[in-house]
């Protein structure tokens, strides 16, 4: 049967379908197992900031905490135990993400879900009860493990499950929940700070089993994907999740384009090798370059390690917890403007002015720094104007982001991806996010010792680089259905050299081959 599409534009399709309640509760249920991810990076700089803390696990840190403040204060927190404490839970999870992409193939998205709640949980328990560095350790590559897998599913189950034309707003749903975990850590850190008897950060690491519960339970009542209910051979009950999904009876359009793409991805015997293939070259690019420049923005510099930041710069103790939690609140208000605008604005809009927002924040942080600490580390009395403008200047930064590079780093990798090889695309996006996050984690408080105000600077090279690779490289994806992603890269100045006509029929997808007709116009 001939495929019959709506065609708009250049050969762009419509499919027919609403943006339903059931759907819409799916996706707000599915995007809550970002709460593990933004938890964890909430709580780890607010409990390594925590004395007692430092005190029992961390004693030579805490020895240069409290040794007299005009020392250098750039270096207080410089040590490998305590970055690798961070960071470990990065390299769990870029290990992770390899096996989930199996796993997200295989049996689908949900039980990718469920693994990466159960194994969180673990952590959360082993880290909350922790009486020695290598319990801490292993809890934190369990939970590593548990946010692979998580990443790997969540964002690939929205993007199949939201209608294209709202697709943009829910996947972007995963980064609102992160940055509400990471508001909710900061917020209970500063309060677990304050209970008496040091040992507030057992609450802190221990609640991480709660988000852990809810991706858990949600995994076990969210329905299947239609796209990975064909991938199984379930056709049937794929339909009829499509016309649930869509609200809509007429969704045979869709249907015969996934099951299509599904029966061209069945050829493929080894994803992994398939993504060698030169028509794959721009989606590779993508999955390796995104994930690479969100992490070089420093952005995890500062939600790691806010109030360690803080701190070093000049807050009191609680001071800095309360400046990583109006941080945090910023980070929440901003994903919701990226919510409203990226399928309005586009993506590359947002992108491009994110970039230029944070690279002007940045220049003014390192100035504001380096003015009053200088090379040696040592600030004397700090005004109060100069902490309002830090922190400012802080929240305008973060605000960039998290409207830009924040959500549209996980958004679009996991929209350009073709089904064949959806689940290994994504495998290496998660992968090399993960790499430079530990990367980022564990060098940044060395960094910060040697290279000083400078570190800002460091970033903002890398925010220039990143402007002009999107500029040139990166084309416009937002109203294009999932399964008809291959024209952006056949239509593009430069990825045309290796996407062709053949690779991707003018028509449009697999659909068009099948059919052997192309949409009529209407």
């Amino acid at each position: 049967m001939p495929a019959v599409g709506i065609a708009v534009g250049d050969n762009k399709k419509e499919y027919p379908g609403n943006l339903t309640p059931f759907v819409t509760v799916t996706c707000i249920v599915a995007a809550m197992g970002g709460l593990i991810f933004g938890y964890d990076i909430g709580i780890s700089g607010g409990v390594t900031s925590m004395p007692s803390f430092l005190k029992k696990f961390f004693p030579s840190v805490y020895r240069k905490q409290q040794a007299d403040e005009t020392s250098n204060q750039y270096c207080q927190y410089d040590s490998p135990t305590l970055t690798m404490f961070t960071s470990s839970l990065y390299l769990a999870a870029l290990l992770a993400s390899l096996v989930a992409s199996i796993v997200t193939r295989k049996f689908g998205r949900k039980l990718s879900m469920l693994f990466g709640g159960v194994l969180f949980c673990a952590g959360a328990i082993i880290n909350g009860v922790a009486k020695a560095v290598w319990m801490l350790i292993l809890g934190r590559i369990l939970l590593g493990f548990g946010i692979g897998f998580a990443n790997q599913s969540v964002p690939l189950y929205l993007s199949e499950m939201a209608p294209y034309r709202f697709r943009g707003a829910l996947n972007i749903g995963f980064q609102l929940s992160i940055t509400i975990g990471i508001l909710v850590a900061n917020v209970l850190n500063y309060f677990f700070a304050k209970i008496h008897g040091g040992w507030g950060w057992r609450l802190s690491l221990g609640g991480a089993m709660v988000p852990a519960l809810i991706i858990t339970v949600g995994s076990l009542v969210l329905p299947d994907t239609p796209n990975s209910m064909i991938e199984r051979g379930q056709h049937d009950e794929a339909r009829e999740k499509l016309r649930k999904v869509r609200g809509v009876d007429d969704v045979d359009e869709e249907f015969n384009d996934l099951v299509a793409a599904s029966e061209a991805s069945m050829k493929v015997e080894q994803p992994w090798r398939n993504l060698l293939q030169r028509k794959y070259r721009p989606h590779i690019t993508m999955a390796v370059m995104i994930p690479f420049f969100q992490q070089l923005t420093g952005i995890n510099v500062i939600m790691f390690y806010a109030p360690v930041l803080f701190n070093t710069i000049g807050f009191g103790s609680n001071a800095s917890l309360m400046s990583a939690v109006i941080t945090g609140v910023v980070n929440v208000v901003a994903t919701m403007v990226s919510i409203y605008g990226v399928d309005k604005w586009g993506r590359r809009f947002l992108f491009l002015e994110g970039g230029f927002q944070m690279l002007i924040c940045q220049a003014v942080v390192a100035a504001c720094i380096g003015a009053k600490f200088g090379v040696n580390g040592n600030p004397g009395e700090l005004p109060k104007w100069y902490a309002i403008v830090v922190v400012l200047f802080i929240c305008i930064y973060v605000a960039g982001f998290a409207w830009s590079w924040g959500p549209l780093g996980w958004l679009v990798p996991s929209e350009i991806f073709p089904l064949e090889i959806r689940s290994a695309a994504q495998s290496i996006n998660v992968s090399v996010n993960m790499l430079f996050t530990f990367i980022v984690a564990q060098i940044f408080l060395t960094m910060l010792c040697h290279l000083k105000f400078g570190l800002f600077l460091f970033f903002a090279f890398f925010v220039v680089l990143m402007s002009i690779f999107v500029y040139y490289f990166l084309p416009e994806t937002k109203g294009i259905p999932i399964e008809e992603m291959g024209q952006v890269w056949k239509t593009h100045w430069f990825w045309s050299r290796y996407v062709t006509d053949e690779d991707y029929p003018k028509a449009g997808g697999y659909e068009m081959t099948k059919g052997g007709q192309g949409p009529k116009n209407v």
